[in-house]
């Protein structure tokens, strides 16, 4: 069972219309870059946003979204990135090995950097950026929210959209949207809040992105949040390699699987899949700018 485990889930069928992946990571993926857009692309899965959470990533994202056609990048610290940048890594457990605390000065280096990024046309969005209070205990608070306003001022400056990474801080997050007045297009990356907060999200104009822990057991109030958002203001998206929908749950994700995800989301908006798919396609063309 174990190798079983850790094997790439079998092609689903493919999608009648296709769509975008809104928030992908191939740089985590155990797969080419070509062999991901290929695969992709036979079940209808023409379009992919790489997603930057460090300057590495977001440097790396920039470059394949220049190199392939059917690939756009989003730049950013990550949430759990700003803290670490300004009071060290010790145990170095962020891809990046131990880490000394660089301070303020090593923050804004950093955010300039992203900041460079932003500008170059193959990028389209800033992000994931946002709060995680999962992760970041109190101490981090401050580098972490001080990362995000920066962040959302640098979207605004370039007009890109903003791709917003919330965990536990749902409160938090909208009200840092009201205060610093959020982008024209704002994408809740892996939406995990719940119906009244998408009700919320939907009078803003913020775009909801559903991944395949929509599929859980355990995620009916995601469920209920989905039924109640509108269908212009919805993406889909894999977070690949995490996040793998059910029935593979604990299995390597990748974007050739979001038709899963668009099945079982068109079943919780009670339309026909394409109907589903064609939605999902022009809001993320829309959120994305492209």
């Amino acid at each position: 069972m174990s190798a079983a485990k850790d094997a790439p889930p079998p092609l689903p069928e493919p999608l009648g219309v296709a769509v975008a992946d809104s928030h992908t990571h191939l740089d985590m993926q155990s797969t080419t870059v070509e062999e991901a857009l290929a695969r992709a692309a036979a079940v209808g899965v023409t379009t992919v946003v790489q997603v930057g959470c460090d300057l590495k990533g977001s440097r790396w994202a920039a470059e394949t979204a220049a190199s392939w056609e059917n690939v756009w990048a989003a730049v950013a610290l990550h949430p759990n990135e700003a803290p670490r940048i300004v009071s060290g890594d010790p145990d170095g457990w962020s891809r990046q090995g131990a880490r000394q605390a660089g301070g303020d000065a090593a923050l804004d280096e950093a955010l300039a950097e992203i900041d460079r990024l932003a500008a170059l046309p193959h990028v389209k969005a800033v992000g994931e950026t946002g709060l995680d209070h999962f992760r970041t205990g109190a101490d981090g608070m401050a580098a972490q929210e001080r990362s995000f306003r920066a962040h959302i001022e640098i979207a605004k400056r370039h007009g890109k959209a903003l791709v917003i990474h919330d965990r536990d801080a749902h409160a938090d997050v909208l009200r840092i949207l009201r205060e610093e007045g959020a982008p024209e297009r704002t994408v809740f990356h892996c939406y995990s809040g719940d119906a009244e907060m998408a009700e919320l999200c939907a009078r803003s104009g913020y775009f909801m992105s559903f991944a395949g822990n929509m599929t859980f057991k355990n995620a009916q109030p995601l469920r209920d949040a989905l039924a109640v958002a509108p269908l212009e203001l919805v993406l889909v998206e894999t977070d690949a390699p995490f996040l793998t929908p059910a029935p593979y749950r604990g299995r390597p994700n990748a974007p050739y699987l979001i038709p899963i995800t668009v099945r079982a989301m068109a079943a919780v908006k009670a339309v026909h899949e394409d109907v589903l798919a064609a939605a999902v396609a022009e809001n993320t063309a829309r959120a994305f700018d492209y």
